[in-house]
């Protein structure tokens, strides 16, 4: 009897939808692989963590970031010996902050692979996207300052022009041309000394998109990520163009 009840009970037992068992036709009728969990051949179908490609990525992550310090670091040395103060201390300041910020991304990607678990995550986080901030800071501190370098030679040209220029008071279409060029405003002017400097103008601009993104991780200017990302392409352009026209690039 006990075994005619437990025999009708696993019969009357209903299967749950969706679940087959392994081993059972599929409704195709071809039968569903089961794979083992447990053993030498599961071990055979999970991905490897210490994979060949896997190594060798994280071997040229490292590599790359090593030479990104290393090149801030040896470019703060060159424009330590630039004769002109204000962009000496504003590139120098620009380079050392950019080499501690690679400083931060390593320790970053170290607690990333597990070498370093005990670290704060947060906080080496804050710290290197401060130190790229203060970096955009100090870069757009020297584009501003030769933008105001070449509006003074510019106003002193044009005054020059205006001291030696024979004109009588008596033609007014001369009185009429050097009031147009005194009352000329001073964004035009500005457009047209940017105009003239296309390498100028790629940095400031490069600059000022790359700044969006610190400025809404530190929550001093928070900004739409969709602005943020047309930003970034902008900027990624203008390296393009610049690796692509070495002309262009800012000396």
């Amino acid at each position: 009897m006990a075994t005619r009840r437990c025999a009708g009970a696993g019969a009357g037992r209903k299967q749950r939808p969706g679940r087959q068992v392994p081993g059972s036709p599929r409704r195709g009728g071809a039968l569903a692989p089961s794979l083992p969990r447990s053993g030498p051949v599961a071990a055979a179908w999970r991905p490897s963590c210490s994979s060949p490609t896997r190594r060798r990525a994280a071997t040229g992550c490292s590599v790359f970031r090593l030479g990104n310090m290393v090149h801030a670091i040896v470019a703060a040395r060159q424009t330590i010996q630039l004769p002109d103060p204000i962009p000496r201390i504003c590139l120098t300041a620009s380079n050392l902050t950019r080499a501690l910020y690679f400083i931060c991304d390593t320790v970053l990607w170290l607690k990333s692979v597990g070498l370093l678990p005990h670290i704060y995550k947060w906080k080496w986080r804050s710290w290197a996207t401060k130190c790229y901030y203060y970096s955009l800071l100090m870069n757009l501190t020297r584009d501003l300052y030769e933008i105001s370098w070449l509006l003074e030679q510019a106003a002193e040209k044009e005054k020059a022009k205006e001291n030696s220029f024979p004109w009588d008071t008596q033609d007014q279409d001369l009185i009429c041309l050097e009031t147009e060029r005194r009352s000329q405003p001073f964004l035009l002017l500005l457009c047209c000394t940017l105009k003239k400097h296309p390498p100028l103008l790629l940095d400031t601009a490069k600059n000022l998109c790359d700044l969006s993104s610190p400025l809404d991780r530190l929550g001093i200017y928070k900004t739409n990520p969709g602005i943020i990302g047309l930003c970034g392409l902008l900027s990624s352009l203008v390296g393009i163009l610049t690796i692509a026209r070495p002309h262009l690039k800012l000396k």
